[in-house]
């Protein structure tokens, strides 16, 4: 089968199509043929190098995390799931998405939005999940409490802005300038230029959901008394300073920064896909490609400005 690739660390030239052996399936697992994915940040980080402490530095290395498909076979113990029936899923904290087929474990699939064609759904997945993960679990964000978005029309932010605003807050989304009517259209209620407003020109928020990472320090000074800060990304060029800072946190000070990586399960899935079909959050989509455009959705990403996620086509 297809499947994308890098035999070494660096830009998205080391990208490429290539071919490996198709999954064999466990007797828990189902084999699902993919349709879409898309191109989230943490594979840039990784294909940069930049995560080799986890990612190991055995190659050729995947890519990929979410996806819509469809079963194509299902293991013998496996019961309630049927060949043919379309789904969507996330790895979790694995890559391998971005591939013709894909095993996986049912509690990490459930039924795609009937509503939503699959490069819809797929843009919405990853970003949905953390999104609805960071602001209603983590943060526990209530009405009426002020929200600020940092990279708000980015694949988590754009989805961010849309949960905040429908559990009740006030969003402030930061994001570039071409991107501010676009952010409030989404459900800010104030958009600003992230390029000429520093965190010393903002007030006070009940919540920081940072998609950014860097100035983590500056941000959480931005929280009012009770605040709280979710991160979901951290500095890449200053990664042992950026995760030391995390976890003091968590140790030190009443203002704590909440710090995840996401691991979606089927309930969680099932839920957005709820919201997707009642038209209470919708996808953004930016670009969709060939699978073989892979390292050109890659450098897009780098490239800064994105609507949502790129996504990739494999049939």
């Amino acid at each position: 089968m297809r499947a994308a690739l890098y035999d070494r660390f660096g830009a998205p030239d080391v990208l490429y199509v290539g071919a490996v052996p198709a999954p064999e399936i466990t007797s828990d697992q189902v084999l699902v043929r993919v349709r879409t994915t898309s191109v989230n940040g943490g594979e840039l980080t990784a294909r940069a190098g930049k995560m080799r402490l986890v990612t190991g530095r055995r190659f050729p290395q995947r890519l990929g995390i979410d996806f819509v498909g469809e079963v194509t076979e299902v293991g013998s113990s496996v019961t309630g799931i049927a060949a043919g029936r379309r789904v969507w899923g996330v790895l979790g904290r694995s890559f391998g998405a971005a591939a013709d087929y894909v095993a996986v474990h049912p509690r990490k699939i459930a039924p795609a939005p009937a509503n939503l064609s699959d490069a819809e759904a797929v843009s919405l997945l990853a970003g949905g999940t953390t999104a609805m993960t960071a602001l209603r679990d983590k943060a526990r964000l209530q009405p009426g409490e002020r929200l600020l978005v940092r990279g708000g029309s980015g694949g988590v932010g754009s989805v961010a802005v849309q949960i905040g605003a429908l559990l009740g807050a006030r969003v402030t989304a930061l994001a570039g300038a071409g991107n501010l009517d676009f952010v409030r259209d989404l459900g800010a209620a104030e958009a600003l230029d992230h390029r000429t407003h520093r965190p010393s020109d903002l007030g006070r928020y009940d919540v920081v959901l940072d998609t950014v990472g860097t100035e983590q320090r500056a941000y959480r000074r931005l929280l009012a008394p009770g605040g709280r800060m979710v991160a979901i990304a951290f500095d890449i060029d200053r990664i042992g300073a950026s995760l030391g800072y995390i976890a003091g946190s968590v140790v030190h000070g009443a203002q704590r920064v909440r710090f995840f990586s996401g691991n979606p399960t089927t309930s969680q899935l099932v839920e957005l896909a709820r919201h997707a079909e009642a038209g209470s959050i919708r996808p953004v989509v930016d670009t969709v490609r060939p699978f073989d455009e892979i390292a050109d959705a890659h450098r897009a990403l780098e490239a800064g400005g994105v609507r949502g996620k790129h996504v990739l086509r494999l049939t």
